[in-house]
């Protein structure tokens, strides 16, 4: 799933990837917002927000909403800056930034009830969560190839309807692949929803240690391939002693 990269990489890879971390996002998606009231996913929503600040003259909030664009934008650069003094080719290069992400969502975990609805410490907590998602989204785009996107579904939906129409056409006409883009975006949406829908009932429950479930994933996530490269060498290693007797 993360071992897997350029040629290498196929639809199962990247559909496993799409749903573990889809699912993460999901996740923090709600609980970010229900915990700090902020949408830590992506930006989009906060552009809208800079520019009505901007034009109302509320300078503070302008700062606020810059700082968690900006704290997202670094996310992104940590995260390709890693892997490209790491590596890119080097197999476990992406297992860092999943590092800087698990440590986030487990001090957001323990530290939240620390919230006080404070402008100071909705800066720190959410703005950490956007820094996090900005790492996941960055890291996964360099792993797929750009093909996959976890933290936000707007341009997923666009491509979705694309893809759709163009199964329309004749089969003649349809691009190599098209059955596999549409079978991914679909993935990616619905884990993303599912990881929303049971962030939103987890945090009824759970509050801030909710951030514990998507700090899991990712340790599932960063572990799944190492695990399966030992088992693989050991049944190859078993298969090859009996093969030698």
């Amino acid at each position: 799933m993360l071992r897997h990269l350029g040629n290498r990489r196929n639809f199962r890879h990247n559909i496993r990837l799409a749903a573990i971390l889809c699912l993460t996002a999901g996740f923090v998606n709600i609980a970010g917002l229900l915990a700090f009231a902020v949408l830590t996913t992506n930006v989009t929503g906060h552009v809208a927000y800079f520019a009505e600040s901007m034009a109302q003259g509320d300078m503070r909030a302008v700062r606020i909403i810059g700082l968690w664009m900006f704290l997202f934008l670094l996310g992104a650069f940590t995260s390709s800056f890693i892997v490209g003094r790491v590596g890119r080719d080097q197999v476990f290069a992406y297992t860092i930034p999943i590092f800087i992400e698990i440590a986030i969502l487990l001090l957001n975990s323990i530290y939240g009830y620390k919230y006080d609805g404070s402008i100071v410490m909705r800066e720190v907590f959410a703005g950490s969560l956007l820094f996090a998602m900005g790492l996941q989204n960055a890291m996964v785009s360099m792993i797929s190839g750009s093909v996959v996107r976890t933290t936000h579904l707007t341009g997923i939906f666009t491509d979705l309807g694309i893809d759709l129409a163009a199964a329309t056409l004749p089969v003649h006409l349809r691009k190599p692949g098209l059955q596999k883009r549409i079978v991914l975006r679909l993935v990616i949406i619905l884990f993303f929803l599912a990881g929303a829908v049971a962030g939103g009932y987890s945090y009824t429950v759970l509050q801030y240690y909710t951030f514990l479930i998507p700090a899991g994933l990712l340790i599932v996530a960063m572990f799944y391939d190492i695990s399966r490269v030992r088992i693989i060498k050991l049944w190859r290693h078993l298969r090859h002693l009996s093969a030698t007797r």
